[in-house]
């Protein structure tokens, strides 16, 4: 099996033609922010673009994404956003959004409600034997949530669900110049950075039976 995952598209979606093997992939995963304060007239040409070369997505919204977007992958019965399912040995859950900024972006929530859509979504996957969140806030203090000047910003009540259920991996997005791995126990973190960068994430499956997952 081979997932792909990306995010931080913000309306620039051209580069989604590079990602190596994409049309192949068992599952597309897009982590959030198709947009720049969009409706779905604005996010309704990217996802087009992206199920022309693979139909089998799932997304959640990201915060600079308006209501709308999420009401989009609702009719379309791809969003994740507090929900879960689960492909083969994988439980694939998410929550979209972002924890408070000081721009006052569209879809923004309290670490007491992101707590609660995180748990939330973890009850359909919990039973699966390899589980994989999609956050697009990454958890805080981590080498994912770093801005200019080394401050972390990420979402407290994400890292206090990965440090309690321990998720095998979470793959994130948001703060874009925060591109880069790292972990909490034994939860993998991978932060692509922004797609017209060219930063994707693959997962893998091995003989064994285990999973991989990488930048690139």
């Amino acid at each position: 099996m081979r997932i792909i995952a990306f995010g931080d598209i913000h309306l620039e979606y051209v580069g989604v033609e590079n990602i190596t093997g994409l049309s192949k992939a068992d599952l597309v995963i897009i982590t959030g922010d198709f947009t720049n304060f969009g409706e779905q007239e604005d996010a309704s040409p990217i996802i087009d673009a992206i199920r022309r070369i693979n139909p089998k997505i799932c997304a959640v919204p990201g915060n600079m994404d308006k209501a709308s977007v999420e009401n989009y992958l609702d009719e379309l019965c791809i969003n994740i956003h507090g929900k879960g399912f689960v492909l083969g040995d994988l439980g694939i859950f998410g929550v979209g959004g972002s924890n408070p900024t000081p721009f006052n972006t569209p879809t923004e929530f309290s670490e007491e409600e992101l707590g609660k859509i995180v748990n939330s979504a973890y009850k359909d996957v919990k039973h699966a034997p390899i589980k994989v969140l999609i956050s697009h806030t990454p958890p805080f203090n981590t080498a994912t949530d770093l801005i200019g000047g080394g401050v972390h910003v990420g979402s407290t009540a994400i890292r206090e669900f990965i440090e309690k259920k321990q998720p095998d991996f979470c793959f994130t997005g948001h703060i874009h110049e925060s591109r880069g791995e790292d972990q909490i126990g034994r939860t993998l973190i991978l932060n692509p950075g922004m797609l017209k960068d060219g930063g994707w994430i693959e997962l893998n499956s091995q003989d064994d039976g285990s999973f991989i997952a990488r930048l690139n």
